[in-house]
């Protein structure tokens, strides 16, 4: 059985605040179980590791917790965060503008390696 789960966010989309809280949620359980957690923000998802970005966001309109109290949920459980190096450029960002909780910046080559060559489950959103 792996004992790393990967959850790649790359279709969703910040702007559709209840795609938000399944991934996050997940990531927070499998990190809780004591597996190994990384989440890779790529393409539109990218937003979300940028300062500022998912204090602003909400899953259900009206709740008093914010997308990013679901990262720092997760990261504190032990999720690792990753944004896709692409990002930098597509969101005009460096890395002094990622959350806190973002270990830093990955490429496809990284998650196509760790896909092939681990002991990797893999989650898309």
């Amino acid at each position: 059985m792996a004992s790393k789960l990967m959850i790649i966010m790359a279709n969703t989309d910040p702007r559709n605040g209840e795609e938000l809280g399944a991934p996050f949620f997940q990531a927070t359980v499998a990190a809780a179980m004591d597996y190994e957690v990384e989440v890779i923000c790529t393409a539109t998802a990218g937003r979300l590791m940028k300062k500022g970005v998912a204090e602003k966001l909400f899953v259900k309109e009206g709740s008093p917790k914010s997308v990013y109290e679901f990262i720092k949920d997760a990261h504190d459980a032990g999720a690792k965060f990753y944004s896709c190096t692409p990002n930098l450029d597509l969101f005009d960002m460096t890395e002094a503008d990622l959350i806190p909780e973002c270990e830093g910046v990955v490429g496809g080559a990284y998650v196509i390696e760790q896909i092939m060559e681990e002991d990797v489950k893999v989650l898309t959103y």
